[in-house]
């Protein structure tokens, strides 16, 4: 039977092996760092997956109801359409043919 004991790295340890403990967390390994033997935080490998995910899921619809659209707000004239999207680099005539 394996005892936290056996897998408790002191803080001094850790602080000084960091870069290998991170390997072994990232290789599946649970690191657990403590004093006396005693572990107080265990490192491990995150799901780099499942953070993405959290994070599209927090940032999609963060804005629910917070936006406030005005009736005809999607209704634009041709002409505003020609001058904020394509006056630029399109003729008017140009435009109208499209």
């Amino acid at each position: 039977m394996v005892t936290y004991t056996d897998k408790t790295v002191s803080i001094h340890e850790a602080k000084t092996n960091f870069s290998k403990l991170v390997k072994r967390a990232e290789a599946g390994e649970t690191i657990y760092i403590g004093a006396y033997g005693k572990p107080t935080v265990a490192m491990i490998a995150v799901d780099q997956k499942a953070i993405n995910a959290k994070l599209r899921e927090q940032a999609c619809g963060c804005m629910k109801g917070e936006i406030e659209y005005k009736e005809g707000w999607d209704h634009w004239t041709d002409e505003e359409l020609y001058e904020m999207f394509y006056s630029s680099f399109m003729t008017w005539e140009e435009f109208l043919k499209s």
